[in-house]
C-alpha cells in the first residue's frame, strides 16, 4: 500500500488524496502524439488507488493494449489551496518528487476518438508510481528544474521546467481555481517528449537534478 515518504526518512503526516494531472504541458510531447497544443491547461485526475511506490515493480494491465511511460515532476501539497495565486503556491508545496503517469495508449486513443474522458486509460490501480519526495525546507528555482528518465539504461526523456507551457506555480494556482487542493494531494506537471511503450522485464530509472533524487523500478 502506498504512503507518502520523504527522502530524508522524516515521517510524512499527510494522507494520500487525489492526484491532479495536466496533459500536453510540453509542446514537443503534444507534437510527438500529433495532438494540438491546448490554449489552457488540460486537467484530469487519477484516484488515490492509482498511487504506488516507484520502488516496487510496475504491473502492466494484461489484455488492454500498450502501456506507455510518461515521466513527470510530482508536487506534494502540504497546505490547502483554493483559488490561489502563484505567490501563494510555494509555501503550500511540501515536497518535490518524480512520477510515472502510466497510460494505456490504445485505450486512450479509442476514448479520444469517442470524445470520452481518459480516466479508464490513466486511472487504473497502480497507474501512478511515485518516488519519495524531497522535503522542501528551502525554495527551489521552480523555473529551472531538470529531470531524466532512463529505460534499460538509455535516456528516453529529459524534462526541464523552463520548457513547460504553463509554469509550475501558475499551474498549481490554475488547478486550485477549479478544485481545492488539500494536504496530501499530488500534482503531476506534465511529461516531455520521449514517451514510449513498456514491456515486462524493462528497467526504468528516474533522476531529479544531479543528485537530489534517484529511483529505479522494473516492469513485471
Amino acid at each position: 500500500m502506498y504512503q507518502h515518504t520523504f527522502t530524508c526518512k522524516t515521517p510524512v503526516d499527510l494522507p494520500l488524496g487525489k492526484i491532479v494531472c495536466v496533459g500536453r504541458n510540453y509542446a514537443a510531447h503534444a507534437a510527438e502524439l500529433n495532438n494540438p497544443v491546448p490554449d489552457e491547461p488540460l486537467l484530469f485526475i487519477k484516484p488515490a488507488t492509482a498511487a504506488a511506490p516507484m520502488s516496487e515493480p510496475v504491473h502492466i494491465p494484461r489484455g488492454r493494449g500498450s502501456c506507455h511511460f510518461e515521466g513527470e515532476l510530482a508536487l506534494l501539497i502540504g497546505e490547502r489551496l483554493t483559488d490561489a495565486n502563484a505567490a501563494d503556491v510555494p509555501g503550500a508545496i511540501a515536497g518535490l518528487g518524480l512520477a510515472l503517469d502510466l497510460t494505456l495508449r490504445d485505450l486512450q486513443s479509442d476514448l479520444k476518438t469517442l470524445g470520452q474522458p481518459w480516466e479508464k486509460a490513466k486511472g487504473f490501480d497502480g497507474a501512478c508510481p511515485l518516488s519519495p519526495f524531497v522535503k522542501l525546507d528551502w525554495l527551489p528555482d521552480w523555473d529551472n528544474l531538470t529531470y531524466t528518465l532512463w529505460l534499460n539504461g538509455e535516456i528516453r526523456q529529459r524534462g526541464k521546467s523552463s520548457h513547460m507551457l504553463t509554469p509550475i506555480l501558475d499551474l498549481v494556482a490554475y488547478i486550485s481555481s477549479y478544485f481545492t487542493l488539500l494536504p496530501g494531494d499530488v500534482v503531476l506537471t506534465g511529461t516531455p517528449a520521449g514517451v514510449g511503450e513498456l514491456a515486462v522485464g524493462d528497467r526504468v530509472a528516474m533522476g531529479l537534478e544531479e543528485d537530489w533524487l534517484l529511483v529505479e523500478t522494473s516492469v513485471a
